[in-house]
């Protein structure tokens, strides 16, 4: 019955043994780019789940980056989000989520654009709204409500949860000089937020 099972599961073309007790031994060099072994071994190293000092064959070493180049750092960002985080009580202002690996601080007027990172310019957003609040698809208006673009369901045919908050009042702090500064609010909206198409 083992026999059988064997046989079975274990296709000719790995070559095992149909009595295999220990294992098989390959030498990844040696096996056609075809080989099962060798997809699967493939599959472990995208998945970086193959040890650092594996032998990995020359087809599958990769260039994984590109040419070193200066970049500008943004001084501050890390100051800023401890600030906001501290601000918002570290929930999300659209959400209330609270789980801090994925709480971003957002600028209302971005650096590009010559924001600052100030408490009235910042808002913390959970990082997928932040993305949605950087690309326009959503907004908080002057009087911290929510709008949520009617471009995101247009373009992507989803947005429902969102849009059931739409119109809701966003968390914001307490203290008046820490709250989102109206006029950045305000620029956010008539330069960023996709109005109707």
């Amino acid at each position: 019955m083992g026999d059988l099972w064997a046989r079975e599961r274990c296709p000719k073309h790995l070559d095992f043994a149909t009595n295999i007790v220990q294992g098989r031994v390959y030498e990844l060099d040696e096996l056609d780019a075809r080989h099962p072994i060798l997809k699967a071994a493939a599959n472990l190293i995208a998945q970086g789940e193959v040890a650092p000092d594996a032998p990995v064959p020359a087809y599958l070493q990769q260039r994984m980056f590109g040419e070193a180049r200066l970049q500008v750092v943004r001084l501050g960002q890390e100051a800023f989000k401890a600030v906001i985080a501290h601000n918002y009580g570290h929930h999300c202002a659209i959400t209330g989520d609270k789980v801090r690996p994925v709480l971003e601080a957002a600028h209302i007027l971005p650096v590009a654009a010559g924001g600052q990172h100030r408490p009235d310019n910042g808002m913390l957003l959970r990082s997928d709204m932040h993305t949605l609040y950087d690309r326009g698809y959503l907004g908080i208006d002057d009087r911290y409500r929510l709008q949520v673009s009617s471009r995101l369901r247009a373009e992507f045919g989803n947005g429902d949860a969102l849009y059931a908050k739409a119109g809701d009042l966003v968390g914001v702090p307490s203290r008046r000089a820490d709250k989102p500064h109206r006029e950045f609010l305000q620029w956010n909206m008539e330069t960023v937020f996709k109005q109707s198409a």
